[in-house]
């Protein structure tokens, strides 16, 4: 993209026109079109700096490299603004989201890592249960329970290399814009106080990270009961091993032995898979479900900002560099209503005093005026709330539901350059698995049975409060004429 800017020079001269050229990542900029061919003034690179628009001023956009580099541009208008937005954090996106090749087998191979984790943690337990299991019956003496015990101080040690190599080295190296991977917590191994061979005994066995003396014994009692369900897969996968028997026979001892010794009962199995999963539409500090409305259906002004506030967050799950335009004019609306509401909080109370007292004053269709901004606002929270509400119908390829939100919502107020620009950035939006991970309160809930359940049950209480509010708002802008087809 290319085109004419106002730059700040200094105070003598103030804003000077200069002529633009987004290529390749930079922003370039020149005397004038025509002197072009002397080469650039100056130049910026998009994916390091900071793009920031102007709480006040709608032409204007900040680039900056905080302690380098700093472009205060103005653009002829606030529409010309929008499309050197649209363009600078697709440009933006793209260069984040273009990883090498090197990061993207890096980031394979960290999934595929961690799944051989699991494995050999689960592997390396019923190892250590059988050769305690053999240790038990073995009556040949003293040299059985020396091989036996170097054994397993060995396979303990390699199992600690493994576990410290895993989380602290490729955690470290994870390729930029990668989700978080849960870590792995290594499961402790109980066996009871006395696995004799003779009259030899050795102590129970538990693995580096043992919480210390005095600690809660909800967290190892949780750590049995997933190392029983994963000896429970184990057993269902080896119906054709010969020592299947051994094990499943070793395991009804060691239940028998825990509820000897006061361990949770298979009760506790059932009451953590009833347990609710909290999302975070659960969690957020602002709902619009939490919204009170007045006798005469008047959305409170500051509740309603505070939780438009909260869902913004959303934006950065979907790609906060592809949707850092959208998140920009999203949040420079609300400042924009924040601003009226602190010029007079009593007056201004609700967003239909706001819209009214414009209308009064005939402000209501003016650039820049809180009645535009909530126009604006309102449009951007239609779009979230179509989407996600495909989202919640079971729609899991995310770019195809964001493309149908987009259709429904912003597309007919959008000219051909931000379509296109539009479509373009919809093609870096995440998986539905990556999308939804996003979507936790605490890490690793998404792997829980419940987790999409609890997801469907938030959205089920949100979305409708969300409509009815933006319906009242449909129907106030309806009755006083405030719609405005203008394309941008």
């Amino acid at each position: 993209m290319e085109g004419m800017l106002y730059k700040w020079t200094n105070y003598i001269s103030g804003w000077q026109p200069r002529w633009f050229v987004l290529h390749g990542g930079t922003l370039s900029y020149y005397d004038s079109q025509e002197d072009a061919w002397k080469g650039c003034k100056g130049s910026i690179k998009i994916s390091v700096c900071e793009i920031q628009v102007h709480s006040s001023d709608s032409t204007r956009v900040d680039l900056t490299i905080p302690g380098e580099q700093y472009f205060y541009l103005r653009a002829i208008n606030a529409a010309e603004r929008q499309k050197w937005l649209v363009a600078l954090g697709t440009a933006k996106a793209c260069l984040t989201d273009n990883r090498t090749k090197r990061e993207k087998e890096l980031q394979e191979n960290t999934e595929a890592l961690k799944t051989k984790m699991s494995e050999l943690r689960l592997y390396c337990d019923l190892l250590l249960q059988q050769v305690n299991k053999i240790k038990e019956n073995d009556e040949l003496g003293d040299t059985p329970e020396s091989t036996c015990t170097t054994f397993l101080k060995t396979l303990e040690e390699c199992m600690q290399i493994a576990n410290r190599t895993f989380t602290t080295d490729l955690a470290t190296q994870s390729p930029p814009g990668t989700p978080p991977v849960a870590p792995i917590k290594p499961q402790k191994v109980y066996f009871s106080h006395q696995l004799c061979v003779g009259e030899l005994t050795t102590p129970e066995i538990e693995h580096y990270d043992q919480p210390a003396e005095g600690d809660d014994e909800s967290e190892d009692d949780e750590q049995k009961q997933i190392g029983q369900e994963q000896m429970d897969k184990v057993d269902q996968s080896q119906t054709h091993d010969n020592n299947n028997g051994d094990v499943k026979d070793f395991r009804l001892q060691h239940q028998e032995e825990g509820e000897e010794e006061g361990e949770i009962p298979r009760k506790s199995t059932e009451s953590e898979d009833t347990e609710q999963v909290e999302t975070f539409f659960s969690t957020m500090s602002h709902r619009f479900s939490d919204i009170r409305l007045d006798d005469d259906n008047g959305i409170p002004t500051q509740e309603f900002l505070d939780s438009c506030y909260a869902i913004v967050p959303v934006l950065d799950k979907l790609g906060s560099t592809v949707f850092a335009p959208v998140k920009m004019d999203f949040v420079g609306n609300i400042k924009k209503i924040h601003q009226k509401l602190r010029s007079d909080p009593e007056s201004f109370s609700t967003l239909q005093s706001i819209v009214l007292h414009e209308v009064e004053t005939d402000v209501a269709q003016v650039r820049n005026s809180a009645t535009e901004a909530l126009l604006w606002l309102r449009r951007g929270l239609k779009f979230l709330k179509e989407f996600l509400s495909e989202v919640n119908a079971g729609e899991q390829d995310i770019q195809g539901a964001l493309n149908n939100a987009y259709g429904k919502t912003l597309r007919q107020y959008h000219g051909w350059v931000v379509r296109g620009v539009f479509a373009l950035a919809l093609r870096a939006s995440p998986s539905y698995q990556s999308f939804t991970a996003a979507l936790v309160s605490r890490e690793g809930d998404e792997l829980k049975s419940d987790f999409i359940n609890g997801m469907h049950r938030d959205l089920g209480v949100y979305l409708p409060a969300m409509e009815k509010q933006l319906a009242i708002l449909d129907a106030l802008y309806e009755q006083y004429n405030l719609e405005s087809d203008e394309v941008v």
